[in-house]
């Protein structure tokens, strides 16, 4: 008879291991390893032997149908999935808790109900009272979703297979679920890979899109083993900052969809509120006038975004200056500031660099780079950049400014919120339409931008009604003056 097997295995990553040991080899994380049964070990030589089936090959060429949607009724949510939920699909949405997953979900399901699609919302974390709680809070408790407090994938599976199939199904969360599948305890990695892998099967032999709800770890990440974001559809990210209202969904993973598309959406005490237009939002509170803010002109996915980002340049009493990043790449802010150093005589060794994207979007793209380096010389020069000007560029490490894609859909959103100019690479100064009404300035290389910015300094605590060309000879060559031999 064989021999029960049972190996240790990391709940960080989900490596296994013959024997307990504190630090796990493979992610570096301490005492995350738990004792989990395997399977029963069946030696090679007694497996049963099977034949294999032979199967039909198709070629490329071949008409395709485009997957069925379902819209959930919230246009923000149906623009990161792609236009709806695909039968039979399975989406993980991951975010920190207390940022409003449940809140969405209920949401959505509510929606979809009152359109007279059947949808079920199990929850294995809170009781049936505490969710009719939130969506009477939300004013949606007439809607007619039917609710579960249930944790046994096999009972949960059973139920749902029961009369007509369900159209959504939300399950909240996967870390929760347990199956008899496997001697494990619930949240452990092997009972979510194997739960999730029934609740899968599920959907795919009887269409219904169902949505999994994953904890996330402390540094951001979906808990559990990275095979389960493999196994699902599409895998959503909800972000935000808890002081702050906004609330971005992103797709990190779509198989129905664009991945690079962003849902906004405003936390108010009435549930999420979808936001149409978000460069109104993210600008709403900007301070006009101030040294170190510049408007950067983005595109997340096919949506241009028009956001604030600040920089703060201070002179340091450390060794090591201190570089604070909070919604950028602090490689990107690195970069950045070696070639102002290197190329634009801009020394910024014994400063402190705070950056900072406001509204807590994270931006990702590097046609940032024209717009950070912008604030961050502003911030040093004591100069205000013109409050109707927006910027985009990417910097090479050169020097120069290399021209980025989109260039008509970042000048018509800035024109269409009431900016008169915008400053971008030299190359896409041809790509602007006629008719966006915008003062272009072209810049082919980061030198001449800086030196447009220094000429208008003024040192700190000056009068601000002192003449431009005293501040330009008083305070900045000293600070931007090559250092010659």
């Amino acid at each position: 008879m064989a021999k029960a097997s049972s190996s240790f295995v990391c709940q960080n990553c989900g490596a296994a291991f013959n024997r307990w040991q504190g630090k796990c080899e493979a992610c570096g994380e301490w005492n995350t390893l738990v004792e989990e049964a395997g399977d029963n070990a069946v030696p090679v030589s007694i497996r049963a032997k099977r034949r294999g089936r032979t199967f039909k090959l198709e070629s490329l060429a071949g008409k395709s149908n485009d997957a069925p949607r379902l819209p959930s009724g919230m246009a923000e949510l149906d623009r990161v999935t792609g236009g709806g939920f695909v039968r039979g699909s399975v989406l993980l949405v991951g975010g920190d808790p207390g940022i409003g997953k449940s809140t969405l979900l209920t949401q959505a399901t509510s929606l979809m109900a009152k359109a007279g699609h059947r949808t079920v919302y199990i929850s294995g974390e809170e009781a049936i009272a505490q969710v009719r709680l939130r969506a009477e809070r939300l004013g949606l408790a007439a809607a007619p979703v039917e609710l579960a407090a249930e944790t046994s994938v096999e009972d949960i599976i059973a139920t749902l297979s029961e009369g007509a199939t369900p159209k959504l199904i939300v399950i909240d969360s996967i870390q929760t679920m347990w199956t008899d599948t496997v001697e494990s305890a619930p949240g452990t990695v092997t009972q979510v890979r194997a739960s999730a892998q029934a609740l899968i099967r599920f959907a795919k032999k009887t269409g219904a899109a169902i949505i999994l709800v994953g904890h996330v770890t402390k540094d951001g990440q979906i808990a559990g083993p990275r095979v389960v974001e493999h196994m699902v559809d599409a895998v959503l990210s909800f972000e935000g900052e808890g002081s702050q209202q906004f609330r971005i969904l992103r797709s990190v993973k779509n198989r129905f969809g664009p991945t690079d598309e962003i849902g906004v959406f405003e936390m108010t005490g009435l549930g999420l509120r979808e936001v149409g237009n978000p460069s109104e939002l993210f600008l709403s509170e900007r301070d006009l006038g101030s040294p170190g803010t510049a408007v950067f002109a983005g595109i997340e996915g096919t949506r241009p975004v028009l956001v604030e980002l600040q920089a703060l340049v201070a002179p340091s009493t450390l060794g090591t200056p201190r570089r604070a990043v909070v919604g950028w790449d602090s490689a990107r802010l690195s970069m950045v500031l070696a070639v102002l150093e290197a190329h634009c005589g801009v020394k910024l060794s014994g400063y402190d660099v705070y950056f900072n994207v406001a509204g807590g979007l994270r931006i990702n793209e590097p046609a940032a780079d024209l717009a950070a380096a912008a604030a961050l010389v502003s911030s040093l020069a004591n100069a205000p950049l013109p409050t109707d000007a927006v910027y985009f560029g990417e910097i090479s490490l050169s020097g120069a400014v290399r021209p980025v894609a989109q260039t008509p859909a970042r000048l018509k959103e800035a024109a269409k919120l009431g900016f008169a100019r915008a400053v971008l690479p030299e190359q896409t100064r041809g790509d602007a339409p006629a008719d966006a009404g915008l003062a272009l300035q072209s810049v082919g290389g980061l030198s001449s931008l800086v030196a447009d910015i220094a000429a208008r300094g003024t040192r700190r605590g000056d009068d601000d009604g002192a003449p431009r060309a005293k501040a330009a000879s008083n305070a900045t060559p000293a600070r931007f003056r090559r250092q010659e031999g």
